[in-house]
């Protein structure tokens, strides 16, 4: 898994029987790949040419990973059914017609330099029926944290923030809050040359800016009803900068932009499982201890812990949940929920390159 947030590949060997993570490995994108990544979110020029450039980076940034798990874990090629492959996400625009989502990655070149079956592309079949193509890990959350008798949420925190939504009656809901790291890391970028606010302590010794506040939470996106999804395509830092005035000081700048990832993250849980009684959180952001201080302060009366209380580290989850899909598409199972996503119906995700 390679996210939003752009911070580098996360690869799981993952028990999907057990529900069990047995190895987990962390590599870092290099800085000239992730540039162009996120260059890639946006038109430019020859892009399709760097678009398979990237793709073919990514491949091999994955096969990297999935030696160094084999490795780590002394598991044989063979004892491994398949890679569940993301990919890197660096357009989304679903409903409609014309509705596609891409995530760049090479399979074939994948399945070649890891000798194990590769399936990815796990989104296009459900924006293909009508969906979203997003949120896809619902159904994984549930899976791993859903607890009959209570009404609880599970917080993915990367680029973006979504919500799976744990109904104490079985049922599952989940959609894209809006942004949870993206901004305040390309933020702190600007001004520091960090990568990251580690803990919030930049935006720590900022000020709420109300008026920047309100202007940032009138995008219409956080006003939709699910099932919704957004991405880089929308919260980017041209959007940031058409909101901004001069003087602005950019630490305060920092704390109302934490502010707004806690904020649209906590109205929708008011909004859409008020009677919520716990919250678990993972990605990135759930590191961020001033971030989780806020979802804490703004969500009286609910639990927020992170997935790591649950058994599950918050680097972990994400690349659980597409080995977890790849394993519903080799058992030949649906992997979407419609109610989430809005699809026509139950799908099978992916796309096969046997090794």
């Amino acid at each position: 898994m390679s996210g939003t947030s752009l911070d580098g590949i996360d690869g799981v060997l993952f028990d999907a029987n057990a529900l069990v993570v047995t190895g987990h490995v962390h590599t870092p994108f290099s800085p000239a790949l992730r540039d162009e990544l996120l260059a890639l979110n946006a038109p430019g020029h020859n892009e399709l040419h760097r678009a398979a450039q990237a793709a073919n980076a990514v491949a091999r940034g994955y096969a990297d990973v999935v030696s160094q798990l084999l490795e780590a874990t002394a598991t044989l090629r063979q004892q491994v059914r398949a890679i569940g492959a993301h990919g890197q996400t660096v357009r989304h625009q679903p409903g409609g017609f014309d509705a596609y989502t891409t995530q760049l990655l090479n399979g074939a070149l994948l399945a070649e330099q890891a000798g194990i079956d590769v399936i990815c592309d796990l989104r296009s079949r459900d924006v293909a029926a009508g969906g979203q193509g997003a949120p896809l890990v619902p159904a994984f959350h549930r899976a791993v944290f859903g607890n009959a008798g209570q009404d609880a949420a599970a917080l993915n925190l990367g680029g973006i923030s979504n919500l799976s939504l744990l109904f104490a009656d079985g049922r599952t809901g989940g959609f894209d809050c809006g942004p949870a790291n993206c901004l305040m890391d390309g933020w702190i970028a600007r001004h520091k040359g960090l990568a990251y606010d580690a803990d919030g302590a930049w935006a720590a010794t900022g000020r709420l800016l109300p008026e920047l506040l309100a202007a940032l939470l009138a995008e219409p996106y956080f006003a939709l009803p699910p099932p919704k999804s957004t991405g880089r395509d929308l919260f980017h830092l041209r959007w940031l900068d058409a909101k901004l005035t001069p003087s602005l000081s950019p630490e305060d700048v920092q704390a109302t932009l934490l502010e707004l990832s806690a904020r649209c993250v906590a109205d929708d849980l008011k909004a859409q499982m008020p009677q919520a009684k716990a919250l678990i959180a993972c990605g990135g952001g759930a590191l961020n201890g001033r971030l989780m201080q806020r979802l804490t302060e703004l969500l009286p009366g609910v639990t927020v812990q992170t997935s790591a209380e649950r058994g599950l580290p918050v680097d972990q989850v994400e690349a659980a949940a597409f080995a977890w899909l790849a394993h519903r598409f080799v058992e030949r199972l649906p992997g979407n929920l419609p109610a989430v996503t809005g699809a026509a119906g139950a799908r099978l995700l992916g796309a096969l390159y046997p090794a």
